[in-house]
């Protein structure tokens, strides 16, 4: 083998390498409830992927085994491991999770309310050492991206609508210099027109700054259309997993999560879910 190939060879193996790796986790609650079975997923470097399924499915408890937030609500990994860039993290802290370049962007935004649109997004850079002006570039970076915010930037953050306050959120991630985003129900309360804009600033960033996305929806067409690989959770378990394009093609996620069905829009009243079930499980 020469010296090009071997050389070509590992720059191929580093480049399949996910820059997340979820593997065979299984998490429990109060050391007797199984919420999460067996979960294993990947998310590339500089990719999309989204995590689907109904409210209950266990979207927001994988989310929250990687960015290691359990412990806060009595959770924990009891199996399997958890990779980022080939490093076990299921045992750091969240922030040292964050000093890693992984984010969460948490259900329901979670903005302080209190403080003002541009004090909020300044909080995401607690972690950062490197100077005030790189601070202010990033700052100047979050409002190209969300030229709304920079209108709203002395306003306070509690009195700002639902699509507002879900863009602070995100910028404030952004703040951070993430390698990764952690975006949990962005959609959630939100009129379809902000849905789209922010699906399409997430899309932006995916591809201008190489961030990649974990993305937990129940909005399932919005999150297939912009995302290329996408895993569906039911009862804790993947039961479901390949690309974007061939799942919003698939009759079953058609009939289970968009209403629709190869002779027309059905009723979720009518689909008789364990004959489907069958085909997946």
């Amino acid at each position: 083998m020469t010296s090009e190939t071997a050389l070509k060879e590992a720059g191929a193996s580093e480049t399949a390498r996910p820059l997340l790796n979820v593997n065979n986790i299984e998490v429990i609650y109060d050391h007797v409830i199984l919420v999460l079975k067996g979960v294993s997923l990947e998310v590339p470097e500089g990719g999309i992927v989204a995590l689907l399924g109904a409210n209950g499915a266990g979207k927001t408890t994988t989310l929250k085994a990687i960015s290691n937030l359990l412990h806060a609500e009595r959770g924990e990994v009891t199996k399997g491991s958890i990779e980022v860039s080939g490093e076990r993290v299921d045992s750091m802290s969240p922030n040292e999770l964050v000093k890693r370049g992984v984010i969460q962007v948490m259900e329901g935004r979670h903005c302080f309310e209190h403080l003002t649109v541009e004090e909020n997004l300044l909080t995401g850079a607690y972690t950062r050492r490197d100077g005030r002006k790189a601070i202010a570039d990033s700052l100047e970076k979050v409002y190209h991206y969300f030229p709304r915010l920079k209108e709203r930037r002395t306003s306070q953050a509690g009195y700002t609508s639902g699509g507002e306050q879900q863009m602070t959120a995100i910028g404030r991630a952004l703040m951070a210099n993430p390698h990764m985003i952690l975006l949990d129900e962005p959609s959630m309360g939100l009129a379809p027109q902000l849905v789209e804009e922010i699906f399409e600033i997430v899309s932006d960033l995916n591809k201008k700054e190489r961030v990649s996305f974990l993305l937990a929806e129940q909005n399932t067409m919005a999150a297939l259309r912009y995302a290329e690989y996408g895993y569906i959770l039911e009862n804790g378990r993947v039961v479901m997993d390949g690309d974007a394009a061939a799942l919003r093609e698939n009759e079953d996620v058609k009939e289970f999560y968009l209403g629709l069905a190869s002779g027309g829009r059905k009723s979720f009243r009518d689909v008789k879910h364990y004959r489907r079930r069958k085909r997946w499980l």
